[in-house]
């Protein structure tokens, strides 16, 4: 075992707590007997693993730990309060979708969803994409909404394009277009979405092959598109004539507006709008594109669950869905509202329909710095730069993911995020 694993192990093992300090190399390397150079290659290794961050003239601190996998229903988990996952799950819905369960299984739809008949799930399920004036033409599942985002870039573009995305975007489709051999190209954006003139000009310079855009409740800065900007992005996407695939995973929470164009690929899921349990992806699409997504899903083996597919349309028709997306409407507003009083004084901003918003901290703070502090406190959150396209373009900011702890203890974790911020580094290290 190398001396980066023994280490990993105690952070892993809550040996090391998150934002415990480490040595300096220096004194990494007295401690274990080893050269400067080995102590500095072993932080490298730690760094590259996620597990711990560092700043220059502040110091090396252990992160926060994500769970091994994401929690079924997403609870809180011994005493860390998780504001990096966003799985909104309401008190509620486990005796909703367990009542609703029987009636599937005894009805036997368990049964039927076994079995090799045809199915209905996706004409149930194509509902949830349909918006005030627009339905898809087709629409194809997978097996969750990231499948379903790798799908539509396998469709839409191959190695070497160029895909055109915010700055800030989904971190998945980071490592799905390093693995497809996508060239990522950050479009310029402001606080109203993807400036269409900027837009224009990216695409004159050297063609893009597609768009990945979050026009609803982007993540992670949690805004939406006004109409005006909607409709000269669309004006600029038309003109350039490159395929869009839109991301609205979170537009379960908004009234969303039909898509930018003719030629946009939908992608959506019932993780967040349901549970994460019911990981189910949906591409909506034209009829012309329904082959080549179709066989884009099939050759990434991405093909949905036949059970899942079929609980998660019961649970449309029967007004299951419906039920929990209005609870979860108030929710989100809630917790939102929650957030604008307690930081009331710094810079957020995040539609308040949203889940999560962004804070861009004060000058004194560094994002990983602050992500270390409050991991001294038990609070996870995530900093700017695991959303950032080009990491010399990092910004000094942090997402707060709001769905998963009880409001009260959501109330005190911003309240000593609140009292952090308006301290220093130096007060919280010293």
């Amino acid at each position: 075992m190398t001396l980066a694993d023994a280490v990993a192990r105690r952070i892993v093992a809550g040996d090391l707590a998150p934002g415990t300090r480490l040595p300096t190399h220096r004194a990494f390397a007295r401690q274990h007997g080893v050269a400067a150079s080995t102590a500095t290659r072993v932080y490298q290794e730690l760094t590259r693993r996620g597990l711990i961050v560092g700043e220059v003239g502040r110091g090396t601190f252990v992160r926060a730990m994500r769970p091994a996998t994401d929690p079924v229903l997403a609870e809180p988990t011994g005493l860390r309060v998780d504001l990096e996952l966003n799985f909104p799950v309401q008190p509620e819905q486990r005796a909703r979708l367990a009542s609703s369960m029987a009636t599937f299984i005894r009805a036997g739809g368990a049964a039927n969803a076994l079995g090799a008949g045809p199915s209905s799930a996706v004409a149930d399920l194509a509902t949830l994409l349909v918006r005030p004036g627009w339905r898809p033409d087709r629409v194809v599942l997978t097996g969750s909404g990231r499948q379903a985002i790798a799908a539509a870039l396998a469709t839409c573009a191959r190695p070497g394009d160029r895909l055109g995305v915010e700055p800030l975007t989904y971190p998945v489709v980071k490592a799905i277009a390093a693995r497809l051999g996508l060239t990522l190209v950050p479009l310029d954006m402001d606080d109203e979405g993807i400036v269409p003139e900027r837009l224009r000009a990216v695409h004159r310079r050297t063609p893009l092959k597609a768009v990945y855009l979050q026009p609803d409740l982007h993540n992670p800065l949690g805004i939406s598109v006004p109409p005006d900007r909607r409709a000269a992005l669309a004006g600029a996407l038309d003109a350039c004539g490159v395929t869009v695939i839109e991301d609205a995973v979170y537009s379960f929470l908004t009234d969303a507006a039909a898509p930018l164009c003719d030629r946009s690929l939908v992608v959506d899921s019932l993780s967040k709008r349901v549970a994460p349990g019911l990981a189910v992806g949906l591409i909506g699409c034209s009829a012309a594109m329904e082959r080549r997504v179709a066989a884009a899903v099939r050759s990434g083996a991405w093909t949905p669950s036949a059970f899942a597919a079929e609980v998660g349309a019961h649970w449309v028709r029967d007004g299951t869905v419906a039920a929990i997306v209005a609870e979860k409407r108030a929710d989100a507003v809630r917790r939102h509202e929650l957030v604008r009083s307690v930081l009331a004084g710094f810079d957020v901003i995040g539609d308040p329909r949203s889940y999560h918003c962004w804070w861009r901290l004060p000058a004194r703070w560094r994002a990983e710095t602050f992500v270390a502090a409050a991991a001294r406190h038990g609070i996870a959150v995530t900093p700017g730069a695991a959303y950032a396209v080009q990491p010399n373009s990092t910004p000094n900011a942090v997402r707060l993911a709001l769905s998963a702890p009880p409001l009260d203890t959501l109330t005190a974790a911003l309240h000593t995020l609140r009292t952090l911020a308006e301290g220093s580094p130096d007060d919280e290290f010293s």
